[in-house]
Parts: C-alpha cells; sequence; structure tokens
C-alpha cells in the first residue's frame, strides 16, 4: 500500500509543477506578444486604455486604442498619445495644429480633447506651449469600445485585481 501511496503523492507533485510551468509559459507567451508589439509598432505603448471623457463622443472611457509610431509627419486631425513633463499618466487628445520646422523631423503641435472648451496648454508643462517628437507616445490606429473597463476597475479598487490575479493562479491548480 506504500508503494501505491508514494506513486499518488508523486503523481500529484508532477501534476503541480507541470501546471505551474504552464502557467509560467502563458505569462511568458503574453509578455513576447507584447514586447512583439512593440517592435512591429515602433511604439513604447502600442495599446492604451483611454482613462477620461474628454474625446467623447468619438472616443469614450473604458475604450482601448492601439498606437503605432514612425516617421510620417503628423497632421492636424490625428488623435495621438501623449506625455507631459511631470506627469506620469499619457493623454488621449486631437492634434489641432501643427507647426513644421525647417528639417521636417521636427515638429510643433498642438492639441485639444473633443469634449474640453480649450487646448491643452493648461495641462502642459508651466511655460510650455507646443509639444515636440518626444512628448508623442504614439498615434492612434483602431481602437475596441469598453474593454479597458476591466483596467479602470482594477486600478480603482485593487481588491479585484488581487482575486482576479489569485484565482488564475489558482486555475491552473484546481483543474484536470
Amino acid at each position: 500500500m506504500g508503494r501505491i501511496g508514494d506513486t499518488m503523492e508523486s503523481f500529484k507533485i508532477r501534476h503541480a509543477l507541470s501546471q505551474a510551468i504552464t502557467l509560467g509559459m502563458i505569462v511568458a507567451s503574453a509578455l513576447m506578444i507584447w514586447k512583439g508589439l512593440v517592435c512591429v509598432t515602433g511604439c513604447e505603448s502600442p495599446i492604451v486604455v483611454v482613462l477620461t471623457g474628454s474625446m467623447e463622443p468619438g472616443i469614450k472611457r473604458g475604450d482601448i486604442l492601439f498606437l503605432t509610431m514612425n516617421d510620417d509627419p503628423i497632421r492636424a486631425g490625428e488623435i495621438v498619445v501623449f506625455n507631459v513633463d511631470g506627469r506620469s499618466i499619457p493623454i488621449v487628445h486631437r492634434v489641432i495644429k501643427v507647426h513644421q520646422r525647417n528639417d521636417s523631423r521636427e515638429f510643433d503641435i498642438l492639441t485639444k480633447g473633443d469634449n474640453n472648451p480649450e487646448d491643452d496648454r493648461g495641462l502642459y508643462s508651466p511655460g510650455q506651449q507646443w509639444l515636440n517628437r518626444h512628448h508623442i507616445i504614439g498615434r492612434a490606429v483602431g481602437f475596441l469600445p469598453y474593454v479597458g473597463y476591466v483596467t479602470i476597475i482594477m486600478t480603482a479598487k485593487p481588491i479585484v485585481k488581487f482575486v482576479l490575479i489569485g484565482a488564475l493562479g489558482l486555475l491552473p491548480f484546481i483543474t484536470h
């Protein structure tokens, strides 16, 4: 009887290790996909969640935007995601003015949220009147409506994040 018990215990350990390795492979695959998207899109953050209603009615809070970045000139009317010096959260707004500098790679742009009454100069760093290339994270090329609400909820209520991550971590161990 001891031999069968040892075999069963060994099987359980192997099964648990197999499930842990499978979970690790899923996480590693997700990271590889993310890095692949970064390489393909030329964008440090190829997917972003819209956190405010400043671009409504076209783009709503909770939408996911897909971004790309290339050397094509940015034009008025495009939706860009940008960082402002001193702020950690990127902003999604529309380009309303572009001033091309002497050489074609340098430009100054002014942005505005579609749902905002004024341009974004009040959001920029003190004394800053324009955005430059180094502020731009990417330009929007597509979106998925409302899918980003999962991220918004997990940020607003961290307990939801811990419950979901815990459930996902336990799932391989409780399924056969």
